[in-house]
């Protein structure tokens, strides 16, 4: 049997955009807003440099907490290095307080 949605009278199904639907699904299991993941993850490059995330992406963003994959060890010592500038860019990009915390992990290509 094929999966379809209820139907309902005067509701239109209708398919929307993950980045639409990902803020409400995120608060209803008691994550945090991922609105402001989405917005990291697609404006990664303009945050941190292009350099930089040719060489990382952020990779999840939960209590405060964002984690963020490199792909080398040597990224690892950079941006733990560079946390503070960092986490400024970070608040000016998704708002001051969204993230807390940086944390750097190995996950190569």
């Amino acid at each position: 049997m094929t999966w379809r949605p209820l139907k309902r009278p005067g509701h239109e199904v209708a398919p929307r955009r993950l980045a639409d639907s990902l803020p409400g699904v995120t608060r209803r299991i008691g994550g945090p807003d991922g609105a402001a993941f989405v917005h990291l993850a697609s404006s990664w490059a303009d945050i941190v440099g292009p350099a930089v995330a040719a060489h990382s992406h952020p990779l999840r963003l939960g209590g405060g907490t964002l984690v963020i994959a490199v792909d080398q060890a040597g990224w690892v010592t950079e941006l733990t290095y560079l946390e503070a500038s960092l986490r400024a860019r970070i608040d000016d990009a998704v708002g001051p307080g969204v993230v807390q915390v940086v944390k750097v992990t190995i996950r190569p290509k």
